[in-house]
């Protein structure tokens, strides 16, 4: 049985589509990436997947049940981290956690322990007793996160789920995200490339409400050739250097000794003997690989915005 399966999966808004006839097939235990830019139809799919939205057409299965036919019995299965963070702000940390545990028929005991587990892991176990209202953004995204998993959910939908949290935060919750994997199945929603090629076993691409691309992100990195590219920081690189290179190289970007080179007949050694031989020192070179970034831009012709 797979973890969710979507069928022609279709929402209209006044007559606006959002999302159109998607048809995914998410493995039980898979971790899930949709990548897309605001407005192509990602948030508006986990909210019919979790039964906020009632599809226009189409249906899906959430480990066995249908979103149209049994909402109550897809509830039950689901925690949620929603881009809006849903928390009480009357509230301290154990408090809303608390809340969702008995919501879904914890003892106190369970809430306890895995209300401990989870302020541990999020860095506010020192802050549990605290309203949250004088929390910062970030700390109630991480307290959003948690009171998602409060309840051991099977299924986990997480919608930008590390937005406006530090780096030292955000690696903390890929960590326990990754952790996870084949454990649950968890849906994805991220404008972090990096975290989706970090997380992620397979990535969809969504666009004007519409699956563009589909695999894992190695096979769609693989699948979308950049030009060669050669990042090289160097000493002694000059202006007569840098316009020399220029007239070698389709694309030559040069600032501080940092140079960006992109030809489609690029040569290491060629290349390196040219600086050396015009006078510069070449301290690091590496080979620019391509990036989901890379995949995104080529399919969408949008950067991705927050």
């Amino acid at each position: 049985m797979d973890g969710i399966e979507t069928f022609n999966l279709t929402r209209q808004f006044n007559g606006l589509v959002a999302v159109d006839g998607i048809d995914l097939k998410i493995g039980e235990g898979e971790l899930f990436s949709l990548l897309g830019p605001n407005g192509a139809g990602k948030t508006t799919t986990i909210k019919m997947l979790c039964c906020l939205f009632r599809p226009t057409e189409g249906t899906a299965r959430v480990m066995g049940y249908d979103i149209v036919k049994e909402p109550f019995k897809v509830k039950e299965i689901i925690g949620v981290s929603p881009q809006e963070t849903a928390i009480s702000e009357r509230l301290n940390s154990w408090e809303n956690l608390s809340l969702v545990g008995r919501i879904y028929g914890l003892s106190s005991g369970e809430t306890k322990k895995r209300s401990l587990e989870l302020l541990e892991i999020m860095g506010l176990a020192e802050r549990g007793r605290e309203r949250t209202s004088k929390f910062s953004g970030g700390m109630k995204r991480r307290l959003s996160i948690a009171m998602a998993m409060v309840h051991n959910p099977p299924i986990l939908f997480l919608d930008e789920p590390t937005l406006g949290l530090d780096p030292q935060a955000r690696r903390a919750t890929w960590e326990h995200i990754a952790s996870l994997k084949g454990k649950k199945t968890i849906l994805l929603t991220t404008h972090y490339m990096e975290e989706a090629d970090f997380l992620s076993d397979r990535v969809a691409i969504i666009d004007r409400g519409k699956i563009v691309a589909l695999d894992t992100p190695s096979e769609l990195k693989a699948s979308f050739p950049k030009t060669p590219t050669m990042l090289i920081l160097a000493e002694g690189v000059s202006d007569a250097l840098v316009q020399g290179l220029k007239e070698r190289y389709q694309h030559v970007d040069g600032y501080g000794g940092k140079l960006k080179i992109a030809d489609e007949k690029l040569d290491f050694g060629e290349l390196t003997h040219y600086l050396e031989s015009n006078g510069a020192t070449i301290r690091s070179a590496a080979l620019e690989e391509p990036t989901l970034e890379d995949v995104f831009i080529r399919l969408t012709g949008k950067e991705l915005r927050e």
